[in-house]
């Protein structure tokens, strides 16, 4: 008899909880529950598995409880049970209920026969009268016909222009149909479909727009290798140097070429370097590298790991460090401004300050009570932390306890980024708030209520005093598993723009260099470009996967964005 090991069920529930977002649940069952070091294939399992085992359960159970030895009717009706009666009953309780639902259905049948003999009779009374009265309709409508072919005759005898009229009519018909015919093709394709949110993309009344706003395939360029789900990107500050990080214990380095992205896939040895964090096999879970980070100088890229250690590469693909001191995953992981220290968030509940010139740590700072979700540099000394346990911490080095405490959020503050300034921090939570603090008060500045679910990513425009625009407004931008993307306006706490194109969660938001535009990506499969000066879209691609990172070149020419099917695509972008 076929049975199911409590590793198997342990997966199951594993990827259940991956699959509904439940990103920290499921790290936690997959630490406890020793997930990574298992045998099973996940490439081999499909989505929802736990789902379809458990409905082929039920629907095993109910027909085993359907089904008996002396059953000699097989076209009889067959009895669908409530699941809770499935889960909370053994067959031979089942099958009593099976027996008593048919007892009462042959009662019922019985009566209807009786009933059904009178009805026939009156029925066939009533289908006589119904049919002579359709005759007489039948005769009427003849007579009105030839009445109208009389009135047309004499009509056309009148005019003098017999046939010209007629004519230019039925054009006019025609016509309207077209006009109709349109009308109703843009009320399907644009943003008027009752019953949906309306998306805000561009000018969207027509077909002939909404394929304007379509980046063609022959502006992407594919980037195929990964043997896992690509998690993280980013460009190089300096150059045209791409990384990516995937599930597949390796991160990789692309170098895209300058000019214009062709299509097809861009995978030769030529211009990839494989950053490999385990020897041998890949695709061991304990080394899914989750998060990195170039330096400012664009000269060393650092990789965060599920092995609890952060790794730093050289351009050319060599293994300058390995840190080794975390003792459970990292989530997080920056590089600061001087380039001289690399800060790490953990599973294990603490953040690390590493010297990466003296290759070790520096200081380990243990204030939160749950894992480090998120880390981010003020400036070269000082940062914030956030985590699990809905705390925000502002620690500097050298110092032994915070010197800030934000207390405020409800739920797992899974995201902290500080203004380009470092004068105000953000941060957005499960409990469906985003705020914003300065070091001048304890309680946060502004709290930002609009989305309806989670939010799990915040990104703080390139605009206002002190950079390279500052002639524009500050704005922040949050991404929710509500589908949306909103902007606020910084100064009075209030909403910008609600982005409303996305029909699955969104994962991440970033701003151009120039501050006009913002990419979003989705689990949708598809990246929107929108326009900060009205809200619009001007640009969307859709590729064949969840997007979970997307990232601008420091020209803002190229986008970059990572998928669930093993892929990263780049994309030219020009207005």
């Amino acid at each position: 008899m076929t049975s199911i090991t409590s590793v198997e069920l342990n997966y199951l529930v594993f990827r259940y909880l991956q699959e509904s977002g439940f990103t920290h649940s499921a790290f936690t069952l997959g630490y406890e529950a020793g997930i990574n070091k298992c045998t099973i294939d996940g490439n081999l399992i499909p989505p929802g598995a736990l789902i379809t085992f458990v409905q082929k359960g039920l629907q095993y159970l109910e027909m085993e409880a359907n089904m008996s030895n002396n059953d000699v009717e097989m076209d009889e009706d067959f009895s669908f049970l409530q699941p809770l009666d499935i889960i909370t009953k053994d067959v031979n309780q089942l099958r009593q209920m099976i027996k008593e639902k048919r007892k009462n259905i042959q009662k019922d049948k019985d009566k209807d026969k009786e009933k059904n003999k009178d009805k026939d009779k009156n029925k066939d009374r009533e289908i006589d009268r119904e049919h002579e009265a359709e005759r007489g309709r039948v005769r009427e409508k003849e007579r009105h016909k030839k009445e109208e072919r009389e009135k047309e005759r004499e009509k056309a005898e009148s005019n003098k222009e017999p046939e010209k009229q007629p004519e230019e009519l039925a054009d006019g018909d025609m016509v309207m149909d077209k006009e109709d015919k349109d009308a109703i093709g843009h009320e399907e394709n644009g943003t008027s479909i009752v019953g949906q949110e309306p998306m805000d993309i561009a000018t969207a009344s027509t077909q002939a727009s909404q394929e304007a706003c379509e980046i063609p395939g022959s502006d992407v360029t594919i980037l195929e290798g990964h043997t896992s789900e690509v998690c993280a990107c980013a460009w190089s500050p300096t150059g045209s140097l791409l990384a990516s990080g995937s599930g597949d214990s390796t991160a990789r380095i692309w170098t895209i070429a300058d000019g214009l992205c062709k299509s097809g896939a861009q995978n030769s040895p030529l211009n990839v370097l494989v950053l490999k964090h385990v020897k041998g096999r890949t695709n061991e879970k304990s080394k899914d590298v989750t998060t990195l980070d170039w330096n400012g100088e664009g000269s060393l890229l650092a990789t965060g790991s599920y092995d609890g250690q952060a790794r730093i590469w050289t351009t050319n693909g060599e293994l300058r460090s390995t840190l080794s001191k975390h003792k459970g995953p990292i989530f997080s992981l920056k590089w600061n401004k001087k380039g001289d220290y690399l800060l790490t968030g953990s599973f294990d509940k603490t953040a690390i300050v590493w010297d990466v010139k003296a290759e070790e740590w520096k200081q380990q700072f243990e204030f939160h009570t749950g894992p480090t979700l998120d880390v981010d540099w003020c400036n070269n000394v000082s940062f914030a932390t956030s985590s699990t346990d809905h705390m925000i911490y502002v620690c500097k080095i050298g110092e032994i306890h915070p010197i800030k405490t934000f207390a405020g959020h409800q739920g797992e503050v899974n995201c902290v980024k500080w203004d380009p300034t470092g004068s105000l921090l953000a941060s957005c939570s499960d409990d469906i708030t985003a705020k914003i603090w300065c070091m001048k008060q304890d309680k946060y500045v502004h709290d930002l209520r609009e989305h309806s679910k989670e939010i799990y990513a915040i990104r703080w425009s390139p605009t206002g005093p002190g950079t390279n625009n500052p002639n524009q407004q500050l704005i922040l931008a949050s991404a929710s598993f509500d589908s949306t993307v909103k902007l606020w306006d910084v100064e009075l706490g209030k909403l910008l723009y609600s982005l409303n194109g996305h029909k699955d969660p969104v994962y991440s938001v970033a701003f151009s260099p120039n501050g006009e535009y913002l990419a979003s990506g989705s689990l949708d499969k598809s990246m929107h470009i929108w326009s900060l000066k009205d809200g619009k879209i001007v640009k969307t691609y859709t590729g064949n996967g969840g997007i979970f990172e997307v990232c601008w070149n420091k020209e803002g020419d190229k986008l970059a964005a990572c998928f669930a099917n093993n892929t990263l695509c780049v994309l030219d972008f020009r207005m």
